[in-house]
């Protein structure tokens, strides 16, 4: 095994300390440390010897990092992160408002490329892992149809934004697939689904002090590219409620192609995720492409990449020779 790969982490919510805990099962990866918007002395990591920066401080530790994992949200944080981080170090992000990954895409590769650095947006389970698998399905199967159901679990990105409107001083979000339409197309009958029929969303939310309940359950259920589209419930809870009931995190989803290869026969594609902890999932996701961002870079190539544009044989630390032995 080569030398190491030095890891640092941008932001430490849940998905940081996900990814805390996922650098330390990569024997070939080091953690430089976290970089937070809080005062570092007051920051509590899962492991005592991980260090703890400000992140005022990136700047001075370019030389030091390989790889910057970027682990803010995707409504505020990484759209002002990620073109100014990219132009600094190599990163990998999990931005994952579907609707605007083209745009942010274009905002991270100029500064990226421009730096010589490696930028790749959008990793994850989804956008990320399901990603990957619904561009096979529709290359194995050129007739047919894709679907993507998500939960029944708790969304970061949704949860996320709903804490960021005004009024919000906590909560979660819940996405909820119908068994239903799961079922009709496991059946081979590739129906056609709008968004509502898919999915609803379950929102659990703490009022601030002297909030109107109205006010936010109508700024949540209209919030664009999040809510807009489904039909959204919204339970106001206490803090209390929230701790006891909502502190874990589980999630998953399931990506099915159903298509037919004839006339005389249909076949089903599936790939499914049953997660216990989805930011933990999630951050192994990032800390996987982490290693692959590295060799990119080191091969010379340059600004802003996918999923999509990482031949799978990078994500593991086995050679290409250990992997056709092992694997293929």
């Amino acid at each position: 095994m080569g030398e190491s790969i030095r890891i640092g982490i941008a932001g430490y919510g849940n998905l940081g300390r996900g990814v805390e805990a996922a650098v330390a099962k990569n024997p070939d990866m080091q953690l430089v440390g976290v970089f937070t918007r809080r005062h570092p002395a007051d920051l509590a990591t899962l492991r005592t010897e991980t260090a703890v920066y400000a992140m005022d401080d990136l700047a001075a530790h370019e030389d030091r990092i390989d790889v910057l994992i970027l682990c803010g949200g995707s409504k505020e944080d990484l759209p002002q992160q990620g073109p100014v981080i990219a132009a600094l170090f190599n990163t990998v992000d999990s931005f994952d408002t579907h609707a605007r990954i083209p745009e942010y895409f274009e905002t991270v590769d100029t500064p990226a490329r421009a730096a010589r650095k490696t930028a790749l947006i959008s990793a994850g389970w989804d956008p990320g892992i399901l990603s990957i698998n619904r561009v096979y399905g529709e290359a194995l199967l050129p007739d047919g149809d894709t679907y993507t159901f998500w939960g029944r679990g708790l969304s970061q990105g949704h949860s996320d934004a709903i804490r960021r409107v005004p009024g919000v001083a906590a909560g979660v979000q819940y996405t909820l697939p119908s068994e239903d339409a799961i079922e009709q197309v496991r059946n081979g009958s590739r129906p056609q689904l709008e968004t509502r029929e898919k999915h609803a969303r379950e929102c659990f939310v703490v009022l601030a002090d002297g909030a109107d309940a109205a006010s936010v359950r109508e700024a949540i259920v209209t919030m664009p590219h999040y809510f807009d589209q489904y039909n959204t419930e919204v339970h106001f809870i206490t803090a209390e409620e929230l701790a006891r009931d909502h502190s874990a995190m589980p999630h998953g989803g399931v990506t099915i192609r159903s298509g037919n290869t004839s006339d005389a026969h249909a076949q089903v594609i599936e790939y499914r995720l049953t997660l216990e902890s989805n930011p933990e999932f999630t951050a192994s996701v990032l800390v996987a492409y982490a290693r692959a961002v590295h060799r990119l870079n080191q091969q010379g190539q340059f600004g802003a990449v996918t999923v999509f544009d990482v031949p799978p044989g990078l994500l593991s630390p086995k050679s290409a020779a250990q992997l056709r032995a092992e694997l293929l």
